[in-house]
């Protein structure tokens, strides 16, 4: 079974730039595909990002493309979404997510497809 710990959220204005982390224990996380999600205060969880085990494979919300890019770097055992020309409207709970890798290159972009969840790390941006 696989931990998953973010961090890197914060407080910033608009137009700035935050990388989140998502740090895994327990197993090696090129075993897995991940992603990122979000929450804003009374919506329900999204979908932001997906990248498959080996990072050969990519997806993000439309609404983000441009600006947000999902990486991982599997020696390090370390999932990353940097996100850049925030917006009032990215703010949220932003939270890593992970399941059993596939052979195909179909990413997971339902929260149902994910089997392990970290904590989630705040994300504020002002206007």
């Amino acid at each position: 079974q696989v931990q998953l710990v973010e961090s890197g959220g914060g407080l910033v204005q608009t137009g700035g730039s935050l990388r989140l982390s998502c740090a895994a224990s327990g197993r090696t996380i090129s075993l897995y595909d991940m992603g990122w999600f979000r929450q804003a205060l009374g919506k329900e969880r999204e979908f932001v990002a997906a990248i498959n085990w080996n990072g050969d494979w990519t997806g993000v919300l439309e609404s983000v493309k441009g600006r947000f890019a999902i990486s991982r770097d599997n020696a390090k055992n370390t999932l990353y979404l940097q996100m850049n020309s925030l917006k009032p409207e990215d703010t949220a709970v932003y939270y890593c997510a992970a399941r059993s890798r596939r052979p195909s290159a179909v990413l997971p972009y339902h929260e149902q497809d994910y089997d392990y969840w970290g904590q989630g790390t705040q994300v504020t941006v002002s206007s």
